[in-house]
């Protein structure tokens, strides 16, 4: 399996950019996805993860209302749409997929076996 992470890049705070990530070398369509950001010098941290089905997200509080994650199961692909961006929105993004089909969100970056490149975004002025 490999994940294609893009769309990042620079904006000005208040900002929007919209994340995808393309899955291949597997139908995707009963995984959970998620994704996470690692800034530097910190941990890789939780952002947002939709179940399986699509009917349910989950997001971290630093992002619940200005971020939405979607997913198109035909494309492969999850998406990040990302507004109203902050400077300390500023990180490495990284879309993930757990090993098993059916498996329910997790916030901790152990519960996931595939990871994307990561696409890095920045927030300044």
């Amino acid at each position: 399996v490999q994940l294609q992470a893009c769309g990042g890049g620079w904006v000005q705070p208040g900002g929007s950019l919209r994340l995808s990530c393309a899955a291949s070398g597997r139908t995707f369509s009963r995984y959970t996805m998620a994704w996470f950001r690692q800034a530097p010098g910190e941990e890789r941290k939780f952002l947002a993860g939709i179940t399986w089905t699509g009917n349910q997200r989950y997001y971290s509080d630093s992002v619940n209302g200005r971020f939405a994650i979607s997913r198109d199961d035909a494309k492969n692909t999850v998406y990040l749409q990302m507004n109203s961006l902050k400077p300390e929105d500023t990180a490495v993004y990284y879309c993930a997929l757990p090993k098993e089909r059916n498996a329910s969100v997790g916030r901790d970056s152990r519960a996931y076996y595939y990871w994307g490149q990561g696409t890095q975004v920045t927030v300044s002025s």
